[in-house]
């Protein structure tokens, strides 16, 4: 099968240092450098930034700790804009929030298949592995240039709780979390709302998703707005989070090389996870296949099989933080598959916007069908799925897991490891999973107390006006 770095232009693979600037996915935004990036959120053109240039792993001899392997991934798109030293204690102070030392170890659940535990950090999601870094990336820039910041982000559920858990308390930086109201677990927005650290907000739109992250675009393109508060980005939107998820993809597919080249089943909404395993694989990790699992909001699912990407209306699932119509991060594969053409991708997202769709030309299309696997799954087909690892396994997982797993079994390759990557704890989902198996997950002590704490947030209606006037008060200093 074609790999990702074949579809890029020659000149995208390099193993030597090089100083790295991100560029946009649109093209007409000028470059930044990983500094400025940290901050920046989407490019004045609305475009997304990547690497100019992909870099190359070096090769290993032996399995690495976290630390090292990280350490390893993320120092070439840092590329002298952090220094060294400072980068590796800022890997090793967010490594250390986590309750396992391996941060994202990898569990067998049957032969040659495995489970990437991704739920052991503060919030008990993936989101933790990048966010805990961003956040005192976003603290060290900052600190450097002598400045402020005001972070907004919308959450589906798990993005806004690790922002916040990342960003509460830190010097020079305030974050505003939207999040779309009765549309996320009781878990998932507790852990967002009983914050009382006086540098975070919380608001509940009354919408989808989708709203909630078009407001976030559409505050990031009013450009006067964004230098006025110094806007930045905590969503997948912003690539150092990207780059920090490819870490957990080369130690699961290192430590599993010796099996065969190692495939991965991705729980997909806003295609921000699974972009990272491509780059993981562009940069020379020995991951094989990977297949992007969706719930019944399956629009990758169908934009991979017939090259029309067409929104429809979002539904609920119990699967909420894939509850999402427009993967913003997208974008970024499309972008790869055009041979890096910014006027194609401004194009294919001029046509979404005005036209309510995109159809792709026929190699980026078939580019595509080479660079990732897909699969819908409903929501019994999860349940199912819940209750077999319960009995057969005597273990949680939650509904994204399920999703993942039952990809995961589907796309099964002999002589190939599969990993199903566990997006979330299961008592992130306690309703969801009690319905399926019978049995309530138990709750780890980290949400302790959490159903009878006090919550703090606000509502609002999907309207852009009111909202940018909220984050001007809350970034000139009323809460």
């Amino acid at each position: 099968m074609p790999r990702m770095q074949e579809l890029r232009p020659p000149a995208l693979a390099r193993t030597a240092p090089f100083f790295m600037h991100f560029i946009s996915t649109r093209g007409a935004s000028p470059p930044l450098s990983f500094a400025d990036m940290i901050v920046a959120g989407l490019a004045p053109d609305g475009g997304l930034y990547v690497p100019h240039e992909m870099p190359r792993l070096a090769p290993t001899q032996a399995a690495e700790d976290w630390n090292a392997t990280a350490l390893k991934v993320l120092a070439p798109f840092a590329g002298g804009a952090v220094p060294l030293d400072g980068l590796a204690r800022m890997i090793g102070d967010a490594a250390a929030t986590f309750d396992d030392p391996r941060v994202a170890p990898l569990a067998p659940l049957a032969p040659g298949l495995h489970v990437l535990e991704l739920f052991h950090g503060p919030t008990l999601a993936f989101k933790d592995v990048a966010l805990q870094l961003l956040g005192r990336l976003i603290e060290w820039r900052l600190k450097s240039a002598e400045r402020e910041a005001l972070i907004v982000g919308a959450t589906s559920g798990d993005t806004g709780s690790a922002a916040i858990a990342a960003l509460r308390g830190r010097d020079r930086v305030k974050v505003a979390i939207l999040h779309p109201k009765g549309r996320t677990s009781e878990v998932q927005r507790r852990q967002m709302t009983t914050v009382r650290d006086d540098n975070v907000l919380n608001i509940a739109i009354d919408g989808t998703f989708d709203d909630c992250q078009s407001l976030v675009k559409a505050l990031f393109a009013d450009q006067a707005f964004a230098a006025h508060v110094n806007l930045g980005a905590i969503n997948s939107i912003n690539f150092a989070r990207i780059a920090a998820q490819i870490v957990y993809y080369v130690t699961a597919a290192t430590s599993l090389a010796g099996e065969g080249e190692v495939d991965f089943a991705v729980p997909t909404g806003n295609f921000g996870d699974i972009y990272a395993g491509l780059l993981a694989r562009a940069m020379g990790a020995p991951v094989g296949n990977l297949i992007v699992a969706a719930n019944e909001n399956d629009i990758l699912v169908r934009c991979r099989e017939t090259g029309v990407y067409q929104p429809r209306g979002v539904i609920a699932t119990s699967s909420p933080s894939m509850d999402i119509q427009v993967s913003s991060n997208f974008e970024r594969l499309l972008f790869d598959l055009s041979g890096r053409d910014g006027a194609t991708i401004a194009r294919l997202m001029r046509d979404l916007a005005e036209k309510g769709a995109f159809t792709l030309p026929p190699q980026m299309h078939q580019g595509l069908r080479n660079a990732v696997r897909a699969e819908r799954v409903t929501m019994a087909e999860a349940d199912a799925a819940m209750e077999d690892v319960w009995q057969v396994n005597r273990r949680h997982i939650d509904p994204h897991t399920a999703i993942g797993l039952v990809a995961a079994r589907r796309h099964k390759r002999a002589g190939h490891p599969m990993v199903t990557l566990a997006t979330a704890h299961a008592a992130k989902f306690p309703g969801a999973v009690e319905r399926a198996t019978g049995a309530r997950p138990s709750m780890p002590a980290r949400l302790a107390g959490l159903m009878t704490m006090p919550e703090r947030y606000e509502e609002m209606t999907v309207a852009l006006a009111p909202l940018r006037a909220r984050l001007s008060a809350f970034a000139e200093g009323a809460r």
